[in-house]
């Protein structure tokens, strides 16, 4: 009880830390647009329809606008040096090839279960008004311990569909792309999409006091997948500096070397259970590759 006390007060002392320093932050000149477009959805939909049509907008706007970098790239030669696997370039038959998946997988397994969206906000009584909205730094910190879960489930779960009873009745069809982009992100096996998706929802149930949480996670965790997909291992990524993030490089060579480094976001299951070895070796390996060839080019 003690201990638990203890970790109250300490978050408490953290919110009220980080709420000091926002108050000496300039006003966020978004606040008052959004603040009014929040009032104007809330007068003009129903319940049902913000959390089933608007959550379905917010994914599907969010997951190809953030593919749309990634997508580009591969038409502008200045940023194939950027991408990981050189020698394996985007097709367009691939690409459209993903995309009939990822539509399929988006409107006829991903639909039905945002429907169910409004009757979990009704079940637990999570609001929907402006002034029941989380603080910016909270929803951060809410948004940060769901990717911790979704992680963690991501790992093990991951992990488990690559054993050589299960791979290839589910999770090969992921692995059809050795050279991932940043759509094949959630192509995959209708079963997978349930089966690593249900992570997703986990730090919802633990977390959502607001549907805005609902929201703000869908687009946390749509940079990150889509970004450990992208192929590309971009200089000054901001992602890259959350403690502990993977990224691209990291992921690519699940792809390309099928085992090990299952997580999705953070590194240190792979390193707490050795899965991140032949990575580590593989990342020695082109660093003395690159100390040649400087030395040669000398």
């Amino acid at each position: 009880m003690m201990a638990t006390n203890d970790s109250v007060g300490i978050l408490n002392s953290a919110y009220l830390a980080v709420e000091y320093i926002d108050s000496f932050l300039p006003q966020n000149p978004l606040q008052q647009p959004f603040k009014n477009a929040w009032f104007s959805m809330l007068n003009n939909y129903t319940k049902f329809q913000i959390a089933t049509w608007g959550s379905l907008l917010v994914h599907e706007l969010s997951y190809f606008l953030i593919c749309l970098p990634g997508f580009i790239f591969q038409f502008i030669p200045y940023m194939q040096r950027y991408k990981i696997q050189q020698d394996k370039p985007e097709t367009w038959e691939k690409q459209w090839k993903c995309f009939k998946i990822i539509m399929f997988n988006h409107f006829f397994i991903q639909l039905p279960l945002i429907c169910g969206t409004y009757y979990f906000t009704e079940y637990f009584n999570i609001p929907y008004d402006w002034d029941n909205m989380p603080r910016w730094f909270v929803i951060l910190g809410q948004c940060l311990g769901c990717a911790v879960i979704e992680d963690t489930w991501h790992y093990f779960l991951h992990r488990l569909l690559h054993h050589k009873r299960l791979y290839k009745y589910i999770h090969k069809v992921h692995h059809e792309f050795v050279s991932p982009f940043g759509m094949q992100a959630e192509y995959a096996h209708p079963l997978e999409t349930l089966i690593l998706g249900a992570g997703f929802f986990i730090g919802i149930v633990v977390f959502c006091n607001h549907v805005i949480l609902l929201w703000a996670w869908v687009i946390c965790r749509l940079l990150e997948t889509i970004d450990v997909h992208s192929g590309y291992d971009i200089p000054l990524n901001p992602l890259h500096l959350v403690p502990f993030y993977g990224g691209a490089r990291f992921h690519d060579f699940h792809h390309m070397n099928f085992i090990g480094n299952y997580s999705s976001t953070f590194t240190w299951w792979d390193k707490i259970f050795g899965t991140d070895s032949q990575y580590q070796s593989y990342v020695e390996k082109m660093k003395e590759q690159e100390l040649v060839k400087e030395k040669k080019t000398e």
